[in-house]
């Protein structure tokens, strides 16, 4: 069996899959997210006893974890963890592993650092990612650079608990912008040691250590197979391997990533090697979608997310004119502006919550419309939605997503991540001829949503106004 996990925002995943590629059995634990102000902070030593609780559910569930021949990693990112010297034992011992809180994707503490990292690279890299946050740390927070060994990414945090190596994933060509070349932590005055080596997708980044084989029950030297970032494993997961395809990855922020035959390049955007060679990914991620909805939910006093989408569902498409930018915490593709915000516009004393519930639903909608139209300025040929994550679950989402991007949605079953794993680790170990033939078997989609062209010619002069209300604002988010 292969044991694929995921480490998300808000719950950390673990399946068993077999080599037939059929889920054996599926866990999961919550995670924490501690906010202040711009700061976005979890505890990595919850990771750790996560993994510890999803290895004995799943020993109950699916028999012995010595059946496993591979584990196979991913979690979000640009996340950052600054950690110690010495993986050995870091499951006993709170000063082995992480030596401060993880500072999350959603993090922008980081914008000075940002100009100066961007200056660096020759091209503009956001607060939000890996060097930015690295470089704070050195700037601000010197004592806690001194004693760190490794700055890692979620996944090979964990890699590095289990295996005692210290690796860095890169997921393909025209990633370099978005991590580091040593000419780049040369310019920054970042020590080089504290960045783990690269290794690709599918490569083994060690085998498991024999106290932490003994602790779970695992066999003698079962590899530890990289997956890279969540987003790359779940672009396989969702079967988006041909190009014209989308992932349209939907959690707390949502990614969309377009399979493309060639390289297209926009500033707007990112464009990086797919999963399945030749192939090119063009992608643009949004901030908060799924973290949207859950605002707006709770702010509008709904006890569950059915009464939200029921009440969005019975409002009028357009929802009575009033317009949502859904900008909580700034906003990336295609905007790239840290100081956007989120706007309810338009109300009347006529507007009720459920248009309130609509507009937040739509205003979301608009924002993966926003990147999809700028994949298509930038030349790109844009089919059908194959969506995955947690917002995928709601027919009412997918039913006006259909809509507004005037496209098929196509909800993929289970989850995209795991099986873009288990593929990942099963081509590895030779059971396929590739990434792509892999997830072909693995991957199974669900009924789809296909656009009402009455409601589609209605969002498209409501999609108009949403982008030139950013345009209007864009000022007034800096006064």
């Amino acid at each position: 069996m292969i044991l694929a996990i995921d480490i998300g925002t808000s719950n950390f995943k673990a399946a068993l899959f077999g080599f037939d590629g059929e889920c054996r059995a599926f866990v999961s634990e919550p995670l924490a997210v501690r906010v202040t102000g711009g700061r976005h902070e979890t505890d990595p030593r919850r990771w750790l006893a996560a993994f510890e609780s999803c290895c004995l559910r799943l020993d109950s569930l699916a028999g012995p974890l010595a059946k496993i021949k591979a584990l196979s990693l991913s979690g979000n990112g640009p996340t950052l963890v600054p950690a110690g010297k010495n993986a050995d034992g870091a499951f006993d011992r709170a000063d082995g592993a992480a030596l401060g809180p993880a500072r999350l994707w959603l993090d922008r503490r980081a914008v000075e650092e940002a100009r100066a990292v961007s200056e660096a690279a020759g091209a503009f890299v956001d607060g939000g990612f890996f060097l930015p946050k690295a470089l704070y740390i050195k700037n601000r927070e010197p004592e806690l650079y001194e004693k760190t060994g490794f700055f890692f990414y979620c996944p090979e945090f964990l890699a590095w608990v289990l295996t005692g190596e210290a690796r860095t994933v890169f997921p393909s060509e025209g990633f370099e912008r978005w991590y580091w070349t040593a000419e780049t932590l040369k310019k920054l005055g970042l020590d080089s040691p504290l960045f783990p080596p690269f290794v690709s997708p599918g490569e083994t980044i060690g085998t498991l250590l024999p106290s932490v084989a003994d602790r779970f029950g695992f066999r003698e030297a079962v590899p530890v197979i990289a997956g890279g970032p969540d987003f790359f494993a779940a672009i396989l997961g969702s079967g988006a391997v041909r190009p014209g395809m989308v992932c349209d990855r939907s959690g707390t922020s949502e990614g969309l990533n377009l399979c493309t035959e060639k390289r297209i390049t926009d500033r707007r955007l990112m464009s990086y090697g797919h999963p399945v060679k030749p192939y090119w990914n063009l992608s643009g991620i949004i901030s908060t979608t799924g973290k949207a909805i859950d605002w707006a939910r709770t702010l509008l006093g709904f006890g569950d997310y059915d009464d939200f989408y029921a009440a969005a569902a019975a409002a009028e498409a357009g929802a009575d004119g009033v317009i949502f930018l859904p900008y909580l915490e700034g906003e990336r593709a295609p905007l790239w502006d840290p100081e956007a915000r989120g706007v309810f516009f338009g109300m009347n004393g006529s507007t009720t919550r459920s248009d309130l519930a609509r507009a937040a639903v739509e205003g979301i909608c608009f924002a993966v419309r926003d990147v999809l139209s700028v994949m298509e300025e930038a030349g790109a040929g844009v089919g059908a939605l194959r969506v995955t994550g947690g917002t995928s679950r709601s027919a009412v989402l997918n039913r006006i997503k259909a809509d507004i991007t005037e496209r098929d949605v196509i909800p993929v079953e289970g989850n995209a991540e795991l099986a873009g794993l288990a593929a990942i680790a099963l081509a590895a170990l030779g059971e396929y001829g590739g990434h792509g033939e892999a997830a072909s078997v693995l991957v199974k989609s669900g009924a789809v949503f296909h656009p009402d062209e009455k409601k589609a010619r209605c969002y498209e002069k409501k999609f108009d106004r949403y982008r030139s209300l950013y345009r209007s604002l864009r000022e007034e988010f800096r006064a």
